[in-house]
């Protein structure tokens, strides 16, 4: 897991990270940053982390998009 800043927004990357851990790590990053909305989550290109990751974003409340296939821009939580 890597977080960094790019153009002001603070992003996730998900690139090795485990299927099994990726709903954890996601949540942790969305609670420990929320003061700095929007937050970036780079999923890459597996549909199956995509899937776990919006799981675990709607079962908490956060509300999200998706600009492009892969990335997820976290909008706000409820």
């Amino acid at each position: 897991m890597k977080v960094f800043e790019e153009r002001g927004i603070s992003s996730l990357d998900l690139h090795g990270v485990k299927h099994e851990d990726a709903a954890k790590e996601i949540l942790n990053f969305v609670f420990q940053y929320q003061d700095l909305l929007p937050l970036i989550v780079i999923c890459g290109n597996s549909n199956r982390m995509l899937e776990i990751a919006g799981k675990a974003l709607d079962s908490s409340g956060v509300s999200f998009s998706s600009p492009r296939f892969g990335i997820l821009r976290i909008e706000g939580l409820s």
